[in-house]
């Protein structure tokens, strides 16, 4: 079945980020899905980024508010056919206008005229002559369900690097001190949500248990100080 556009936006970058913002629009506009589909591109989800990152924006985004992440499989492009499908319309309605854009804005102006012309004006012949905003708001929508447990573990392997070692948290990199004398020594980092432990992944020794700190980039090395 053809669906609204929901959003429809030319940011000045890619990434992960500008996905967040587009999705959040859409569903704060339109309400937000049971689910959602997509390619394995990153910035949509980590699964194939070899197993050395966390969630992503939009993969922390969903589980947040429990919305179930469904992606196609590799190789198998019809999974996503209805969207290429209107990526295609898209391209062709805007390769047709007798003005082009030269900027991003008048990129976005184009974009919003199309998104009203398909959704609003232009019946379809698989909604029985319906448009897609009316075919939409007919039907009954499927939310997101009741809140589960979102805790996230996961383990990670890596190589202290001048004195420390990088992880993702909800589609933002940390680093996390653990001394210079260490570079070069490989180690395990057992995550569960924000807490951190990690271990010497030959000796199995504990270098450092920690409460990540959304806050700061930086993770410092504890220092103990002297009692007075």
């Amino acid at each position: 079945m053809t669906t609204p556009a929901t959003s429809c936006t030319a940011p000045p970058t890619s990434g992960s980020r500008p996905v967040l913002a587009a999705f959040r629009q859409a569903g704060d506009l339109h309400g937000y899905p049971a689910s959602t589909l997509t390619d394995n591109g990153v910035v949509f989800t980590t699964r194939y980024s070899g197993g050395r990152g966390g969630r992503n924006h939009l993969e922390h985004e969903l589980r947040t508010r429990n919305i179930v992440q469904k992606n196609s499989r590799p190789n198998h492009p019809t999974t996503c056919g209805k969207v290429e499908r209107f990526q295609q319309t898209m391209k062709t309605w805007l390769t047709r206008q007798p003005e082009q854009p030269a900027t991003l804005e008048q990129l976005q102006a184009l974009l919003d005229r199309f998104s009203h012309e398909y959704n609003t004006q232009r019946p379809h012949r698989s909604l029985h002559r319906r448009t897609p905003t009316a075919a939409y708001t007919a039907r009954p929508k499927a939310t997101p369900a009741e809140p589960t447990d979102r805790t996230h573990a996961r383990i990670r392997h890596d190589k202290i690097n001048n004195g420390k070692i990088t992880l993702r948290h909800a589609g933002t990199l940390y680093s996390i001190g653990l001394g210079r004398r260490l570079t070069g020594r490989p180690v395990i980092a057992l995550v569960h949500d924000l807490d951190i432990t990690i271990l010497d992944a030959t000796t199995g020794e504990l270098l450092r248990e920690l409460t990540l700190d959304p806050t700061r980039k930086y993770q410092p090395q504890q220092t103990t100080r002297p009692e007075p």
